[in-house]
C-alpha cells in the first residue's frame, strides 16, 4: 500500500479524499497528497551511524569467541631455546 500524507496539515488530523479527477487531496486543506518515499535520507544516516558503533563491538566478539574455542598455540620450547641463544651472546661479549 502506497502511503500519502499532506505536507501542509498535522499528520493526527490528516484524511484522504479523492477528487473528481481521481487524485488524492487532503480533507482538511485540499491539497495534493504527496508520495511518502520507503527509505528516507535520515533512516541512512541512522544506520550509518549505528553500523559504525556497533560493526566494532561486533567484530570484537567474534574474534573474542574465536580465540576461545581456538586458543593459540603457544610453542614454549622454541622460546626458551630462543632463551638460551641470547643468554649465552649476552655472556659471551661480557
Amino acid at each position: 500500500m502506497v502511503r500519502y500524507y499532506c505536507p501542509y496539515c498535522n499528520p493526527k488530523y490528516q484524511f484522504q479524499k479523492q477528487s473528481s479527477k481521481g487524485n488524492l487531496i487532503c480533507g482538511l486543506c485540499g491539497e495534493d497528497l504527496v508520495k511518502k518515499p520507503f527509505i528516507r535520507l535520515n533512516q541512512i544516516i541512522a544506520l550509518v551511524a549505528a553500523s559504525s558503533l556497533l560493526l566494532p563491538l561486533i567484530y570484537t566478539f567474534i574474534f573474542l569467541i574465536k580465540n576461545q574455542l581456538n586458543p593459540p598455540n603457544k610453542n614454549y620450547q622454541a622460546n626458551s631455546r630462543l632463551m638460551i641463544v641470547i643468554k649465552d651472546k649476552f655472556f659471551k661479549l661480557n
